[in-house]
């Protein structure tokens, strides 16, 4: 399996498939799992000639479990020894939920060249936890139930997730799907207890406000306004506000795990950003259409 070593000894899994000179995109997978659950997105780009990569952040599947680094600064850093390694040039990046916001805190910091675009997907900045500029945020109680289950009973907390709110099995008339539940499942417990513990901080307490205002490459907010994990109110309505050049797409019905669910529509909005052809709205455009 591929791997590289950061600086500070820890072994990251990687997959890099395809042409090494074609445009490289970069998957950057949520909490608590690896970069299996880009499987559709990889296997479409792969077939459309782009160089694909994906990795198991530190603590997640395949990478080492670690007790130390398992917060955003750490994440970006060892995506830039990633990008230095492979030589990534002109790269999207697209992150999902908690990679969401490792993507905005690497291109926020990446060497220059280094990314072309990025795209997040139902992603947790600017900032998840409640406070006095985020009074519509999540309740820190929420969180520490996520860290309760974690300690006491990961293996039940996980399958209850991925059956209920992740993809929207909870809503009534949605069909749960076995395989899908089952492989959520299963990347949750192929990584390390104490690094997915720790990560749950990461990605509700880190404020990602300072990285989005400071990103100069087109982002592309993608988010479902039925995600019942990250509301798309408090995330993407509010990150598009500090963007220097952001677009947004809202889809209505669409849960957190929208990538899995709706594959076909996310992939192709997806290619359309990534050619950089019209899709989705700009700030003002979405401020017209609320009013």
């Amino acid at each position: 399996m591929p791997r590289f070593t950061t600086s500070d000894g820890t072994s990251i899994f990687f997959k890099d498939l395809g042409p090494k000179d074609a445009q490289p995109i970069a998957f950057h997978h949520g909490w608590p799992l690896s970069a299996d659950d880009w499987d559709a997105q990889v296997m479409f780009f792969l077939n459309k000639g782009y160089r694909v990569i994906a990795h198991d952040r530190r603590g997640h599947g395949r990478s080492d479990e670690t007790s130390h680094g398992n917060e955003m600064d750490t994440y970006a850093a060892d995506l830039i020894e990633l990008a230095a390694h492979l030589d990534l040039r002109n790269a999207v990046h697209v992150g999902h939920s908690t990679g969401g916001g490792e993507v905005v805190h690497y291109v926020a910091r990446a060497e220059p060249g280094r990314v072309a675009r990025a795209a997040i997907l139902g992603a947790v900045p600017p900032r998840m936890l409640v406070g006095e500029d985020n009074p519509e945020g999540v309740p820190m109680e929420a969180f520490d139930g996520y860290r309760a289950g974690v300690a006491a009973n990961r293996a039940q907390t996980y399958l209850d997730v991925a059956s209920g709110p992740f993809y929207g099995f909870n809503r009534e008339g949605v069909q749960p799907i076995e395989g899908v539940i089952r492989n959520w499942w299963r990347q949750g417990m192929m990584g390390g207890i104490k690094a997915q513990y720790d990560c749950i901080k990461a990605f509700s307490e880190t404020d990602f406000s300072d990285d989005l205002r400071k990103i100069e490459v087109p982002v592309f907010v993608m988010h479902g306004d039925d995600d019942q994990i990250v509301p798309y109110r408090i995330s993407a309505l509010r990150s598009i506000t500090m963007l220097k050049d952001g677009r947004i797409k809202i889809y209505p019905g669409f849960p957190h795990g929208m990538a899995t669910t709706h594959a076909d529509v996310i992939n192709a909005d997806l290619l359309a950003f990534v050619e950089g052809r019209e899709v989705g709205e700009r700030h003002a455009q979405l401020a017209d259409a609320e009013a």
